[in-house]
């Protein structure tokens, strides 16, 4: 063979056109994955926001409900209190009196105080339920936190074990070193939610948002490698 192919061409022509292609290939791929994070940011920033208006339009509806059981609960109170008066007015502190009406509150006492307070419970359970869902968690892994960075650290929760899936998933050096960097990145998002609970509220805002953007970067590598795409 000569130093040149048949097509005219030198061997280094070749071998840089191969480079060339290998490059383009790779810049491709690069823009891709670029391109692939965008669309699931954009994605989740869509959810997000629309959850918040569901959310907004559940709080009116518990706050509704919630009202319409005080209004209830408080009607109760006043037919019963308007009763006790009347018989109090009838035999003005005569000892009957005063027993009928002490008999009148122990027995409404059982009644009237568990409706409020399963009232409360269920509000404070739809509120959280409301949390979990604009955060996309369940409502048991909310529970577990508290703080204003409740939703953050629940969210950083859910992506630890979407990262067990992947090191089941992808045993290889290159997937066992991928774990254990987000485990590492994940690791530092906790400590930064615990500490921006000591911080003015200003700053803690700030520092949330930083959180929850490195965070969003982090499920998006994740969902990649579990092969989910936007």
């Amino acid at each position: 063979m000569g130093l040149f192919s048949s097509d005219g061409k030198t061997r280094a022509q070749r071998k840089a056109e191969a480079k060339a292609l290998k490059t383009k290939a790779k810049l491709e791929a690069k823009l891709e994955a670029k391109s692939a994070r965008k669309s699931e940011k954009a994605r989740r920033r869509a959810d997000r926001k629309h959850r918040g208006k569901e959310l907004k339009q559940e709080r009116k509806t518990t706050k509704a409900a919630g009202k319409v059981q005080q209004k209830v609960a408080k009607a109760d109170a006043k037919a019963t209190a308007a009763k006790a008066k009347a018989a109090a007015d009838a035999q003005a502190f005569s000892p009957a009196s005063v027993r009928r009406y002490l008999t009148v509150v122990r027995l409404l006492s059982p009644i009237v105080v568990p409706i409020a307070y399963r009232a409360a419970v269920a509000a404070r359970g739809q509120v959280t339920a409301l949390q979990a869902s604009r955060a996309g968690v369940s409502p048991d892994v909310l529970r577990q936190f508290s703080g204003h960075g409740a939703t953050l650290s629940a969210r950083i929760a859910t992506t630890r074990a979407s990262l067990e899936k992947v090191a089941t998933k992808d045993t290889t050096d290159e997937g066992s070193a991928f774990v254990s960097a987000m485990a590492t990145r994940l690791d530092n998002l906790a400590i930064a939610v615990d500490a921006a609970e000591a911080m003015p509220a200003a700053q803690r805002r700030t520092a949330h948002q930083s959180i929850e953007s490195e965070l969003e970067a982090i499920e998006a590598d994740i969902l990649a490698r579990l092969g989910v795409r936007a």
